[in-house]
């Protein structure tokens, strides 16, 4: 990997980050924390690209971010298209919650579950070794956070259909990803 490619995919989430931060920070000191990107609930169709970039304040930003950037360099280290189809994913999933959710929702939270989702099955189909254990150490690190994938652990005004949601773009995002070993790929991860 040439030294390009690597601080691209080191400032990709940085920059994702930082467009979220410059909109929260627009939003704080010029509309009072009401100038929200949301998706669903009759909110017009573009917010499906725009609520990930949209927080209810730095609190929820932080907590996003502090799980959205480790998870983001895990996956990058595999390659960019690996985390582009996790995007894709997660988004083509999210069109559901979009036009016929009733409650709004917004936040980076359906990506860092995505990104979760495609770490915790990924070693599993490419049946790599360290893949394997990037996975298990995934699932220690990350896995308490699988309980609010389900309606009744979550708190009120967390949108447990966006974590699962971007969840499941995640698992499908690793299926579509995924290639047998030497099979139209050329160096395995993690071999």
């Amino acid at each position: 990997m040439s030294r390009t490619s690597k601080s691209v995919r080191f400032f990709v989430p940085l920059a994702l980050i930082g467009i979220a931060c410059l909109q929260e920070l627009i939003d704080q000191i010029w509309f009072g924390g009401n100038w929200n990107f949301l998706m669903g609930g009759g909110a017009p169709w573009w917010g499906l690209f725009t609520a990930p970039f949209s927080h209810s304040g730095f609190g929820h930003l932080l907590s996003n971010t502090l799980l959205f950037l480790p998870l983001s360099w895990l996956v990058l280290s595999k390659g960019l298209r690996d985390y582009i189809s996790i995007w894709v994913c997660v988004l083509f999933v999210e069109i559901f919650q979009a036009f016929f959710w009733a409650i709004p929702a917004h936040g980076m939270s359906a990506i860092v579950f995505g990104l979760l989702g495609y770490l915790l099955i990924i070693g599993f189909l490419e049946k790599r070794f360290l893949a394997i254990v990037l996975t298990i150490i995934c699932f220690g690190m990350y896995g308490y956070f699988l309980p609010s994938l389900l309606p009744w652990n979550v708190p009120q005004g967390i949108s447990w259909i966006g974590h699962f949601s971007g969840f499941l773009g995640g698992l499908l995002g690793a299926l579509a990803i995924y290639r047998e070993p030497n099979k139209g790929r050329g160096k395995i991860w993690l071999e």
